[in-house]
């Protein structure tokens, strides 16, 4: 009796000293961010107040931030000579957060002081760490500066991704812990009102990513959305499978027999990479740790390709014309292989004007309706992209592999739209002001944007066709799921500016491939037939685009326009062209890939003859004679000329043009050039540019 008294005064004493316990001391260190400036109520809703919220009554949070200050100690305002300074070492807190450097962008800091910069950070690491040398330290790498910002283009946009960098070297250097607080704000300029700082909103991202950092929890184990039953998985590379866990766990990936094992990071991430895989399945893919489990069930392992771009590539498979559409549901049934990602808008962009919910649900990035990988059927192929579905049946077809298919398409978005932010910072900044009367973009889809949005006071107000913002939305979250490649069927809204298109085109690759980090092949559908005067010139810059984008492929489909609709019915031959790009680069396939492209330009006498890349077998498609030739003497002032097919080169000549030095073809908005190949292929518009290569 006397042992049971002594156990349960001992219990009780034990209890009594956790009740007594001293709560774990917070210190959050920083600028006006940390302080809360411009915050309604900076007590309550200020990052450091919503931490303490998290945290609750075991932890005491403190706010030591202080509006304006440097890190650099010879900078302008120097946090280690200010008052919340001191008072932060005095409290000598437990854990230590601590994000300065941007006020360190101003011209009076960074260009004269920045070799300063870690040793003064390390200098103020340091200073807690004696303060109390039981205590742990966070650096964090710096919240958004976004381009509306005044100093922005005249130092600021490079000083910040400097100062980002050395605050990586200094975590690695003191042996810090490293809090990122700059992706989820930099995807929501719309809680940046400032340029500079952020909402309560934002705020609350800036407390919950500590939190995670202080607790380990972050949520439990998760997947990308494209990871789902029904999914095919991309074979014959090294599989990289990334997801997010709690902190420290062990997380396990199995499929198809192959296994890896990793441990989720300090911010909670993961990353496996199983050796590749052939094509077969069904499989089950199965991510396991101690906070869950994730099982995908009937995986395929194949072909995946990303479908993007505007309408046409949305254009629906039950839009078709009848026999395309018949062809199509007839195969689905069939058709396994095939499985189907298909991210639709929530709201398409008619000339409508938005419901405030709606406003708020783009603000938020979630204008995508939710997803997961189908098998494809009539039922689900119908709702599909008939590009989309025609390209991965010929691939189906022609490789005897699963092919996967994402489609992430939306109609009327422009190329900018579909670029990260951080690119267009750097490469074309002008693009990203005041988007809705920025000349960079075209007056339908501003206008368009405009009455979409209409009823939002938000000035910062999100878009699908803003620029970033469908790279926001519909690229990054698909993270890197592995892929082969991609298909892009896109323009439209980018006609009235072939000299900015064509800047834009090489960043939207560029954009993409370093998302996956990897040169992805990328085929694209030049602009169809349409009564549109810019469109000659457009199409003829996509053509050239292939010379200096590389890896890529152009499907011409002149040949199947509407002089009165932007979008034509016939889907399946413009899908079919894509595919066999894909069949010829990308898989070493004995296939015809193009049409006729230009080649060059030389003259004989009166005659000019025009040499082509793909020419084995050139005719007309009609078996009349060739159309829409034209030759000049001096540039621009062409006249209709008579071709007819010499060898695998054209003959081009006109009574009036004694010597020729330039010739065109399909120049005409909506044209009925009929120039093929033995594979029937149609040629490309093209200007012969330069002149002949042997006139004098």
């Amino acid at each position: 009796m006397w042992k049971m008294m002594l156990v349960t005064f001992a219990c009780l004493l034990v209890n009594g000293w956790l009740e007594a316990r001293d709560p774990v001391k917070v210190a959050c260190v920083g600028n006006s961010v940390t302080f809360g400036y411009l915050l309604e109520n900076r007590e309550v809703n200020s990052y450091p107040a919503q931490l303490q919220r998290l945290l609750g009554e075991a932890y005491e949070v403190q706010n030591f931030g202080r509006s304006g200050a440097t890190l650099l100690r010879r900078g302008h305002r120097p946090y280690h000579q200010m008052e919340e300074c001191q008072k932060a070492l005095q409290f000598a807190a437990d854990k230590v957060i601590i994000h300065l450097g941007l006020n360190d962008t101003d011209p009076r800091d960074w260009p004269d002081y920045r070799d300063d910069f870690v040793n003064d950070y390390l200098s103020l690491i340091a200073a807690f760490r004696e303060a109390n040398p039981k205590c742990e330290v966070w650096i964090c790498r710096m919240t958004p500066i976004f381009h509306w910002h005044s100093r922005f283009k005249s130092g600021t946009r490079d000083w910040f991704w400097q100062i980002q960098q050395k605050i990586e070297e200094v975590a690695a250097l003191a042996q810090t812990g490293l809090i990122d607080f700059h992706p989820q704000l930099y995807r929501r300029p719309d809680l940046m009102p400032d340029a500079l700082h952020p909402t309560a909103e934002g705020a609350g991202f800036l407390a919950q990513a500590v939190y995670g950092h202080l607790t380990g929890d972050f949520g439990g184990l998760q997947l990308p959305a494209t990871y789902s039953d029904n999914m095919v998985l991309q074979r014959e590379k090294p599989l990289r499978i990334a997801g997010q866990a709690n902190a420290g766990e062990t997380v396990t990936v199995a499929v198809a027999g192959k296994k890896a094992k990793t441990v989720a990071a300090a911010d909670g991430r993961w990353t496996v990479t199983l050796p590749s895989l052939q094509a077969g399945g069904p499989y089950t893919l199965e991510v396991k740790a101690a906070s869950g489990k994730i099982t995908c069930r009937n995986v395929l392992v194949g072909e995946v390709w990303l479908c993007s771009g505007q309408s046409n590539m949305a254009f629906r498979v039950d839009q078709s014309v009848k026999e395309e559409v018949e062809a199509a549901l007839q195969s689905a049934t069939a058709s396994s292989r095939i499985r189907l990602f298909n991210m639709q808008p929530r709201w398409y962009t008619n000339n409508v004007e938005w419901e405030a919910s709606v406003l708020d649900s783009l603000n938020r990035l979630q204008y995508y309706a939710e997803t997961q990988w189908t098998e494809c059927s009539a039922q689900t192929v119908k709702e599909f992209s008939a590009v989309a579905y025609a390209f991965g049946k010929m691939l189906a077809d022609s490789l005897g592999v699963p092919v996967g298919l994402i489609l992430n398409a939306v109609g009327g978005a422009p190329t900018e739209a579909w670029i990260d932010r951080k690119t267009l910072e750097w490469e074309f900044p002008d693009i990203l002001y005041d988007w809705k009367k920025n000349d960079f973009v075209q007056n339908w889809v501003r206008s368009r944007g405009a009455k979409n949005i209409a009823r939002s006071a938000n000035k910062e107000q999100r878009h699908p066709y803003q620029p970033c913002y469908l790279y926001e939305a519909g690229i990054a979250p698909l993270g890197q799921f592995p892929l082969r490649g991609c298909i892009w069927y896109q323009g439209e809204s980018n006609a009235h500016n072939l000299e900015a298109h064509e800047r834009l085109f090489r960043l939207l690759a560029d954009s993409w491939r370093k998302n996956w980090q990897e040169e992805l092949p990328f085929y694209y559908v030049q602009l169809s037939s349409l009564n549109r005067p810019s469109w000659p010139w457009f199409r003829d810059s996509q053509r050239r685009l292939m010379a200096t984008v590389p890896n890529t492929g152009m499907a011409v489909c002149t040949d199947r326009g509407d002089s009165l609709d932007v979008h034509p019915r016939r889907k399946q031959e413009v899908g079919e062209r894509l595919a066999r790009w894909a069949l010829n680069r990308t898989y070493g396939r004995a296939c015809v890939p193009s049409g006729p492209l230009f080649k060059s330009l030389q003259t004989e006498g009166a005659a000019a003859y025009v040499s082509f890349d793909f020419a084995e077998g050139l005719r007309s498609a009609d078996g009349g004679a060739l159309q829409t030739f034209e030759v000049a003497e001096v540039e621009d002032r062409y006249v209709p000329a008579h071709a007819e097919v010499f060898g695998n080169r054209v003959k081009v000549w006109s009574e009036q043009v004694q010597h020729p030095r330039y010739v065109r073809y399909g120049w005409q908005p909506f044209t009925r050039a009929n120039l093929v190949n033995g594979a029937g292929l149609p040629a490309s518009t093209f200007r012969s540019g330069e002149g002949c290569l042997n006139c004098h």
